[in-house]
């Protein structure tokens, strides 16, 4: 009998403990298919963006790792091309070539807007311009304008800063404004034109430098620097970037910023990329200077 009783309790012990330890998980604890490391590189314009999304996420999941780096848009795709990322950010839509490169090695790309952004054109402070048209953007950066003066400002020289050519947002610049949109366009920039490593590192020289020109994410832009109003043409109005001025599409420098997968996304990954579309995170898009591409 003491035995039966001895069984009985040690079941109802068991019996206990299970429902505890059950009871016991927290809300944030991922179901087993979202446990899992994931590798996102890519655009240096995105990335503090997927930090703040990896970060907030990981609060929520915690047994779910995100590791995140830059080192461009180009270095992104290369590596998804390689298969060492599961998600590859970019600032600009994936080439045909590289589409071509990797149907070659088995993978089928899957492109996601995550995103919006405008970029901004900067000067310093001390720089007396307040507008420019894309038509006079695009001969600042082919070298046919040399001097402030034949904008209207101080006689001082234009030096020019870009971004370096692995970079998402140096390709839409040179592709949508350094040759305007057009296709068949084999303009380049002027040999002189300073190539800098990151979006900071512009924002920086323009900071220090009275005679410098720069094109940044709007997310990248402080204080620091003179933002220009852009218009299309001189019989167009001049708009600042914002956020509202990329929603209305009246502002002309605005792109979609992606992230593509290898393959059509599944468990893990495709759960992050739905969570990066709801409010949450669409939310965090706006905090740092971004366009939401869903209502927060």
């Amino acid at each position: 009998m003491r035995f039966l009783q001895f069984l009985l309790i040690i079941s109802l012990f068991l019996l206990f403990v299970g429902c505890s330890s059950a009871g016991s998980s927290s809300a944030g604890d991922p179901p087993p298919q979202l446990v899992e490391n994931i590798e996102n590189k890519g655009s240096d314009t995105m990335v503090n963006l997927a930090l703040a999304w990896a970060e907030e996420y990981q609060s929520i999941y915690p047994a779910v790792s995100i590791s995140v780096t830059g080192g461009g848009s180009g270095t992104g795709i290369a590596a998804l091309i390689n298969n060492t990322v599961d998600i590859a950010n970019a600032s600009r839509a994936i080439k045909p070539e590289e589409i071509a490169s990797m149907h070659e090695v088995g993978v089928d790309p899957h492109e996601f807007v995550v995103a919006r952004d405008a970029i901004a054109i900067i000067v310093n402070h001390a720089n007396p311009i307040d507008e420019l048209t894309l038509e006079q953007i695009s001969s600042i950066y082919r070298g046919d304008i040399n001097n402030w003066l034949q904008l209207g400002g101080d006689d001082r020289p234009v030096v020019r800063l870009s971004r370096e050519t692995n970079s998402g947002t140096h390709v839409y610049f040179l592709e949508n404004v350094l040759r305007l949109g057009e296709k068949d366009s084999t303009v380049l920039f002027s040999p002189d034109t300073l190539l800098l490593p990151s979006s900071e590192g512009i924002t920086a020289e323009v900071r220090d430098n009275p005679n410098a020109i720069g094109y940044d994410g709007l997310g990248y832009v402080t204080d620091d620097v003179k933002v220009l109003a852009v218009a299309v043409n001189d019989e167009s109005t001049y708009v600042l970037p914002s956020i509202e001025s990329v929603i209305n599409s009246t502002y002309p420098i605005a792109r979609d910023l992606y992230m593509y997968t290898a393959r059509e996304p599944k468990g893990g990954i495709k759960a992050y990329l739905d969570w990066i579309y709801g409010p949450d995170a669409q939310e965090i898009v706006g905090e740092l200077g971004f366009v939401p591409v869903a209502t927060p």
